[in-house]
């Protein structure tokens, strides 16, 4: 064993016995639906093992149909006892409680089991599955017919039926853009109805169909998808070479360089003044190559890696040691440079760019979900049930014309506190990704960025963060001086306030609504306070400002007696944040 001299040789180090270890296996993550008795009595969580405000999800029942015609049966008898329902997905990823029915006596139906490729049509490039279907079997499936569904997350954790109603997306400004649900051609959708109609009904949803463009993002509040059906291209190629620069011109490249690279994206770590380019591009399949994306930190880690990495982290933010979050960032985002991010040029090796691999083999990644049990020698790195990594996420969209200024504001920031932004470094930085104008009622409203942040959240909802009021003033700034749209299936509570008065077909996506639920029995509190129906969305209480519930207006809303004071951005004048103001 290496002596440690520094700091950042610990946190190097840690991460490379995490790299190292994860090429041997992996405990899967848990099951996330919970019941005390047989399939009743269940609490609900996500992949993270809690909520925004750490409340716990309950539901008097849970069921797993295994076809379409049992989901009939389910969605009738609960319409005839008016029951309030919610659709669990297997793995949960979702931060918001978006899979919590009202009360204690709802419904969860879990799509554990709809997870079959119903279809394949080469001659068409197209594909029908199930709802619990995983994006992984996804792209395995079309790959072996030789198609391609082209822009995807870049986690293989979701389902079609949750990534559908969320909104996730990939990268890019070319084409139909990078949203899956933008390349669904036709969905079947199982909503609650009347008697005579046996209390639940089938809607069979094509292209032209103006309901699809509410059932293409739905947040689940419209019933529950049985079938998907999805354009697929034929599979292809691709290039990727990573490529770091200073960010003194970021934001004059940002809005072109998505222009020029088919999949691009960007790492930005504002502490280090510096960017790393994604340049990501079709190539012919004639080119040599056999590339594999296998990103970095969707691998099995360490469980005891992680306690170290956390305990570090930990005691960084106990102790206000903000130097050492800085030299940590340092050594985690050279690794992350010195691995390639996860890619190999042939599954094994990285050798140099550009690495050209099939797009199936270059997508999308999540290693840790699919190993060999090993008693939680190894997990996902934010499994809840070792000591990981616990954070926020946070992703806002804003658009490509206010862009540059939203860059700039930033960098202000960086100029004013050098060290304000370590923590974001820390997790691989500012992921910059594009996103085109779409025509789901409530998915994105013209061409955008989508900023996407991952910082640590401390087990004690009481404890503020180093430079808490940096990250809060970064959030409001995008959320209501750029006018930024919250990512569905991330986020605090504070960035959906008033959402969605911001999406110009929000009228017509509750017309929808009406008319699939009229009794509202697949809403909830959560569901009907983003949507504008109920108040709500926000929690003041004491100390809500330091967990994104509320936006301080009072000292009370952050930690006085740990000397953090609510006070007035230092570039956002118009936002309210948790200042550390020493004596």
């Amino acid at each position: 064993m290496p002596k440690i001299h520094s700091e950042k040789g610990l946190i190097t180090l840690t991460f490379g016995i995490c790299l190292t270890i994860s090429l041997v296996g992996c405990s899967p993550p848990e099951e996330h639906i919970k019941c005390s008795s047989g399939n009743t009595d269940c609490t609900i969580s996500n992949a993270y093992g809690s909520f925004p405000d750490r409340s716990i999800c309950r539901a008097a029942e849970a069921v797993y149909p295994r076809s379409e015609e049992e989901l009939i049966a389910i969605v009738a008898n609960a319409t005839m006892l008016k029951r309030k329902m919610k659709v669990v997905t297997t793995t949960s990823h979702s931060v918001p409680k978006l899979t919590c029915p009202d009360g204690e006596n709802g419904l969860v139906i879990s799509t554990k089991y709809l997870n079959r490729l119903v279809n394949i049509d080469k001659s068409a490039m197209t594909i029908v599955v199930e709802p619990g279907v995983m994006l992984r079997k996804l792209i395995d499936e079309s790959t072996m017919a030789g198609l391609a569904i082209p822009y995807v997350p870049y986690w293989w954790g979701l389902t079609i039926g949750g990534l559908l109603s969320t909104g996730a997306h990939g990268s890019t400004l070319w084409g139909l853009g990078p949203a899956v649900h933008d390349y669904v051609i036709q969905l079947r959708i199982l909503t609650p109805s009347g008697a005579g109609e046996g209390y639940a009904k089938v809607h069979t949803l094509k292209t032209g169909d103006a309901e699809l463009n509410a059932a293409r993002v739905s947040l689940g509040v419209l019933g529950v998808i049985s079938q998907v059906t999805l354009q697929l291209q034929p599979l292809f190629k691709r290039s990727i070479t990573y490529e770091e620069k200073s960010d003194s011109e970021l934001e004059d490249q940002v809005s072109t360089f998505g222009k020029q690279h088919e999949f691009a994206d960007f790492n930005w770590y504002p502490s280090q003044h510096k960017v790393v380019y994604r340049i990501d591009d079709r190539v012919p399949s004639s080119t040599p190559g056999n590339g594999v994306f296998d990103s970095t930190g969707v691998r099995p880690a360490a469980s005891l890696a992680l306690a170290t990495l956390r305990g570090t982290e930990d005691s960084q933010e106990f102790t206000g040691y903000a130097e050492g979050k800085c030299a940590s960032a340092v050594a985690s985002t050279s690794l992350f440079e010195t691995t390639a991010f996860g890619l190999t040029n042939d599954g094994i090796l990285f050798e140099g760019y550009p690495v050209v691999g099939y797009n199936n083999r270059m997508q999308s990644a999540g290693s840790c979900l699919y190993s060999l049990e090993d008693n939680l020698l190894t997990v996902c790195p934010w499994d809840p049930r070792v000591d990981g990594l616990f954070f926020f996420s946070s992703g806002i969209s804003i658009s490509l014309s206010k862009a540059k200024d939203f860059i700039r504001d930033v960098k202000q920031l960086v100029a004013l506190q050098p060290n304000g932004l370590c923590g974001l470094d820390l997790y691989n930085g500012i992921l910059i990704r594009y996103v085109t104008a779409s025509s789901a009622y409530l998915g994105k409203e013209e061409d955008s960025l989508d900023i996407d942040i991952t910082y640590y959240r401390s087990k004690d909802p009481m404890a503020p963060r180093i430079y808490e009021d940096i990250l809060e003033e970064i959030e409001q700034m995008a959320v209501f001086k750029y006018g930024g749209l919250p990512h569905w299936g991330k986020n605090r509570n504070l960035a959906f306030l008033n959402v969605i008065k911001k999406y110009k077909n929000a009228k017509e996506f509750l017309k929808v609504k009406q008319l699939y639920d009229p009794l509202a029995l697949f809403s909830s509190e959560w569901s009907d306070q983003i949507l504008g129906l109920k108040d709500g969305i926000t929690i003041v209480k004491e100390g809500c400002a330091l967990e994104g519930l509320c936006i301080c207006s009072e000292d009370i809303h952050c930690a006085p007696k740990k000397g953090y004071f609510c006070r007035t951005g230092k570039v956002y004048k118009d936002a309210r944040v948790c200042v550390h103001l020493t004596s």
